[in-house]
C-alpha cells in the first residue's frame, strides 16, 4: 500500500453508527477516534485516547495519531500512521513482532494502572506542597532553635 489517502475529520459528542470512508470520527466526550481501516476492507477502527493507548494532535486544522495503528486483528493486518490526516503506510508486522508489541503494551498498561496513586481531586496542588515544604522547614528551623536551647 503506497497510495497516498487524505482523511477528513470530524468532531462529534457520539461516534455514528454508519462510518463514511477516509473520514475521522473524534469524540473529546468519549476519549476516542473511530474510523474505517484505511486500506479499504471496511473494518472499523477504534483508537482509544489514553495515557497508555493513542494520544491525539490537532493542530487547528489537521489531526495525527500516534503511535501507529496496526490492525492486527483484522484480515487485511494494515500498518499506518495518521499524520496530518494523510495515511502514511508502514511495513507489515510479523507474527513475532506483532506479539511483542502487545507484550509491550500489557506492561505499559499495568505499570501505569497498577502504580498507587491518589484520585485526582485528592492529590494536592503544587501550591499545597510549597506551602507544607515551607511549614516542614519552619517546623524544622524551630525545633532545632528549641534543641540548642535558643528559646527567643
Amino acid at each position: 500500500m503506497n497510495r497516498e489517502i487524505a482523511f477528513t475529520h470530524e468532531f462529534v459528542e457520539f461516534i455514528p453508527e454508519e462510518l463514511q470512508e477516509q473520514t475521522l470520527y473524534i469524540s473529546i466526550r468519549f476519549a476516542t477516534v473511530t474510523h474505517l481501516c484505511a486500506c479499504g476492507c471496511g473494518s472499523k477502527v477504534v483508537t482509544p485516547l489514553k495515557p497508555t493507548d493513542w494520544k491525539l494532535i490537532f493542530d487547528g486544522k489537521t489531526i495525527s495519531l500516534y503511535p501507529s495503528i496496526g490492525n492486527w486483528s483484522f484480515a487485511c493486518q494494515s500498518h499506518y500512521w495518521i499524520q496530518n490526516n494523510v495515511i502514511q503506510w508502514d511495513v507489515q508486522w510479523s507474527r513475532t513482532e506483532i506479539e511483542a508489541g502487545r507484550s509491550h503494551d500489557r506492561a505499559a498498561k499495568e505499570r501505569y494502572y497498577d502504580r498507587p496513586s491518589l484520585p485526582s481531586a485528592l492529590e494536592p496542588t503544587k501550591s499545597a506542597r510549597v506551602t507544607e515544604r515551607i511549614w516542614q522547614r519552619l517546623s524544622e528551623w524551630w525545633h532545632l532553635q528549641w534543641s540548642r536551647g535558643d528559646k527567643r
